[in-house]
């Protein structure tokens, strides 16, 4: 422990993101740069505390609390706050395959379980991690370390998301031989076209693959197993397949108007808006574009908030997002005690650049979308809602339409982000693999083996959807017994 009186002397204080009237204009992170100095101080706040909640990865409530993938957090704050910043690398290391990722992109649990949160602002864990690893890139600390050899055994790795690529360098780094296969047309995954530029830049995931290029792993993208590859051949050409191809089925909004012309799932904007950066077009030219529309998102979480930050740099005309859950409570409820995730009102990034530019925070809670409106030439125009209020029935509080609340508001462009069902079917089909029943891939959280012999599943494709962390989680985990499978035992954690 660094300094035992640290939380004492020291206020919580992140690395700052840049005023939201200037990071509206670009598709820069929204973060400032880390200052070192500033960061050891925060290190200084860790308690070391007897029981460290922060990396223990239980599931409470059904949420996180703790770092799913267990980072070993007191240690490496410890060694920040003396200036150990290698060593602190290097024991971030020994847990976490990817922390640029999740120290940009992760909600964080691991604050939300912070003992100090108990009576003060917790530890700023994730601004520490983030600046650990980026502190590692700028010194030169990351290279390529391919394993010193090979065990003649090959992996097919299918989807190139974070369970995907945690998987694939696991494998390699005992020495197998292992091919990813990516139907997109660049690796990455949500890492690439899920989560937009100034949450996670692409370069930052681009330098992640091409470390992993260096070390050995062959990435094969604009194949789509299943239906450019079949699954069945891999099965045969490799020793082992492991699925991280996501939860990639989008829930949808079956009311009258969905056909629409303005109607679409929020990853068609969020994948198209990144396609254009990447390809350095005009991201406001695609016929999807909010640009000069009156924008609703339909649903909350990250992807909602996404593309209210996606549709403001678009330069909408309006933006509006409507969450069927009530707003929640600006401090923990009795029933959502510490270290559970702490579910209370926040303004995430894109809501506190709406309210910079609109006034107000553009989340309209408890409320329903009852028929979307067209004109005459079958183009989205506005929204019929409702306010919902939650009745109990049977014990299960399930949500009822107020009577006369009914109201229509300006509408050419509606997003629906309303979360994700489950994998695609064809792999599963054609493998014949057992489903659960929200129809993921069934196979045991631990042992990660389908019903088929010799494929394993990891991520949001066995989970159902879930943070990236979690699928950091799962692909370390996968690979450890398919390396099981492989050797008949395994010196993976």
């Amino acid at each position: 422990m660094g300094k035992p009186t640290g939380f004492l002397e020291y206020q919580r204080n992140p690395i700052p993101d840049r005023p939201a009237l200037e990071r509206v204009k670009d598709w820069d992170e929204i973060h400032e740069p880390f200052d070192a100095d500033k960061i050891q101080t925060q290190g200084a706040r860790c308690m070391d505390c007897g029981t460290p909640y922060c990396h223990t990865g239980m599931l409470l409530s059904n949420m996180a609390s703790g770092c799913p993938i267990n980072n070993l957090i007191p240690e490496w704050n410890d060694l920040v706050y003396n200036g150990r910043w290698r060593e602190a690398l290097d024991r971030l290391h020994k847990t976490n395959n990817f922390p640029e990722f999740t120290g940009r992109v992760c909600p964080a649990p691991c604050e939300g379980s912070c003992v100090l949160g108990v009576i003060e602002p917790p530890v700023t864990i994730k601004s520490i991690e983030c600046a650990i690893i980026d502190m590692g890139f700028e010194k030169g600390w990351v290279t390529p370390q391919p394993p010193a050899e090979r065990t003649g055994k090959k992996v097919a790795v299918v989807g190139s998301g974070p369970a995907g690529l945690a998987a694939a360098d696991q494998l390699n780094k005992v020495g197998h031989k292992v091919t990813v296969y990516e139907r997109a047309d660049r690796i990455g995954g949500l890492l690439m076209y899920g989560i937009p530029n100034m949450k996670l830049e692409k370069e930052v995931v681009q330098r992640r693959v091409d470390l992993m290029t260096a070390e050995g792993i062959e990435f094969q993208t604009g194949v789509e197993v299943g239906k450019d590859l079949s699954a069945k051949q891999l099965t045969e050409d490799f020793d082992s397949v492991i699925l991280c191809c996501g939860a990639t089925k989008p829930r949808d909004l079956p009311v009258e108007g969905r056909n629409l012309n303005g109607v679409h799932f929020a990853m068609e904007l969020l994948t198209r808006n990144t396609q254009g950066l990447l390809e350095a077009k005009d991201v406001t030219s695609f016929d999807i574009a909010a640009k000069g529309k009156d924008v609703v998102v339909i649903g909350g979480g990250d992807t909602g908030t996404d593309c209210v930050g996606t549709s403001l740099r678009h330069g909408c005309n309006s933006i509006t997002q409507l969450e069927i859950m009530p707003k929640p409570p600006l401090e923990r409820a009795a029933s959502n005690p510490w270290p559970e995730w702490p579910k209370v009102y926040w303004l995430d990034y894109g809501q506190e650049e709406a309210k910079e530019l609109h006034g107000q925070d553009p989340r309209k809670y408890v409320t329903g979308t009852k028929r979307f409106i067209g004109d005459s030439d079958g183009n989205l125009k506005s929204l019929l809602i409702h306010d919902i209020e939650w009745k109990e029935q049977d014990g299960r509080y399930t949500p009822a339409e107020v009577p006369g609340s009914e109201r229509e508001i300006p509408c050419q462009l509606a997003l629906l982000a309303m979360g994700f069902l489950g994998p695609e079917d064809y792999i599963a089909e054609e493998l014949n693999l057992e489903r659960d029943g929200r129809s993921n891939i069934q196979a045991e959280f631990g042992k990660f083996a389908t019903s088929v012999e010799g494929v394993f599943t990891a991520g949001d494709m066995r989970r159902g959807q879930s943070l990236v962390v979690w699928a950091i989680n799962e692909g370390r985990a996968a690979a450890r017994e398919c390396d099981r499978y492989l050797m008949g035992t395994t010196k993976l954690p």
